[in-house]
C-alpha cells in the first residue's frame, strides 16, 4: 500500500517541479519587462508600463529592427522550406525514382548534425563562392535547415492518406490539378501547417547557423545574445514575453476549437 502510494504521488510532484523549473526563466522575463531599468537590466529598479508602452523608443529601435529580420527570415524561409518539403515529402512517397533511398538519408543528416557544424559548413560553402554574408545568407542557411523537418511532417501525413480518395477523384473524371487541388491538399492541409509552425519557429529561434552566416544583419536572438553580458534590455523581455502569449492563446485556442469541433461531431454522429 504505501508503494502504491508512493508511486501515485511521485509522478505528479515530479512533473509539477520540472514545470516549475521550465517556468522560471520564463517568468524572470516577464517580470523584468516591467523593470524600470537604465542602461542595465540586471537589478530590479521599480515597476514601470513604460517599456511596454515605448518598447520601439528611438533609443531602443535596435531591438525592434532585430526583431522585424527575424519575422521576415522566419517568413520567407518557412514559405521557401515549407513548398520544397511538401513537394519532396511527396515525391517520397508517391513515387519510385533512383537514388530515392539516398535522397531520404540526405534529407535527414541536417537533422542529426549539429548546428555548430552545419553553421560553420554554410559559411565556409559561402566564403569560397565569394557570397557576401547578409540576409539572403541567412534565408538560404535557415530553409535548408528546415525543409528535413517539413519533409518528415509532411511525410507521414501522406503516408497515412488514403489512396482511393484520389483515385475516386480521378474515375469521376478529375484532371490531376482537380484533384490535388480539391482533394489531395486539403487532406494534406493540416500537416503542412504543422510543419510551416515547427519551420518559423526553428528560424525565429535559431542562434548558431545565423550567428555563422548572417555577416552585419541582427536577428533577435543574436541582439539577446549580444546584450546578455550586461543584462538583456526590458524591450528585449517585452517583446519575448508578448511572444509567449500570442503562442499561449494560439495553442489554447487550437486546442478550444479541437475539443469543440470533437464534442460536435461526437454529438451529430
Amino acid at each position: 500500500m504505501t508503494r502504491l502510494s508512493l508511486g501515485k504521488w511521485l509522478l505528479p510532484v515530479y512533473s509539477a517541479l520540472a514545470l516549475l523549473f521550465l517556468m522560471i526563466p520564463i517568468a524572470y522575463t516577464f517580470v523584468f519587462s516591467f523593470n524600470d531599468s537604465l542602461k542595465s537590466n540586471i537589478t530590479w529598479r521599480g515597476f514601470t508600463l513604460d517599456k511596454w508602452l515605448n518598447v520601439c523608443a528611438v533609443q531602443n529601435g535596435a531591438v525592434c529592427e532585430a526583431f522585424g529580420n527575424s519575422l521576415l527570415i522566419g517568413a520567407v524561409s518557412t514559405v521557401l522550406a515549407t513548398t520544397l518539403g511538401t513537394m519532396i515529402a511527396i515525391a517520397l512517397v508517391r513515387y519510385r525514382f533512383k537514388f530515392r533511398a539516398g535522397t531520404s538519408l540526405l534529407l535527414f543528416l541536417p537533422m542529426a548534425t549539429p548546428e555548430v557544424v552545419l553553421g560553420a559548413g554554410l559559411a565556409a560553402q559561402f566564403l569560397s563562392l565569394g557570397v557576401p554574408k547578409d540576409m539572403l545568407t541567412i534565408i538560404l542557411a535557415h530553409t535548408m535547415f528546415c525543409i528535413s523537418f517539413v519533409v518528415v511532417t509532411v511525410k507521414a501525413r501522406v503516408a497515412g492518406l488514403d489512396p482511393a480518395l484520389e483515385e475516386a477523384g480521378r474515375d469521376l473524371y478529375g484532371s490531376p490539378a482537380q484533384v490535388f487541388a480539391r482533394i489531395t491538399f486539403p487532406l494534406l492541409l493540416p500537416g503542412i501547417l504543422a510543419a510551416a509552425l515547427l519551420s518559423f519557429a526553428l528560424s525565429f529561434d535559431d542562434f548558431i547557423i545565423t550567428n555563422f552566416n548572417s555577416g552585419a544583419v541582427t536577428t533577435f536572438p543574436k541582439y539577446i545574445y549580444i546584450s546578455a553580458s550586461r543584462g538583456i534590455p526590458a524591450e528585449a523581455n517585452v517583446i519575448a514575453s508578448a511572444v509567449f502569449i500570442l503562442a499561449l492563446v494560439i495553442v489554447v485556442t487550437a486546442q478550444v476549437s479541437a475539443a469543440a469541433r470533437a464534442k460536435r461531431q461526437a454529438r451529430l454522429g
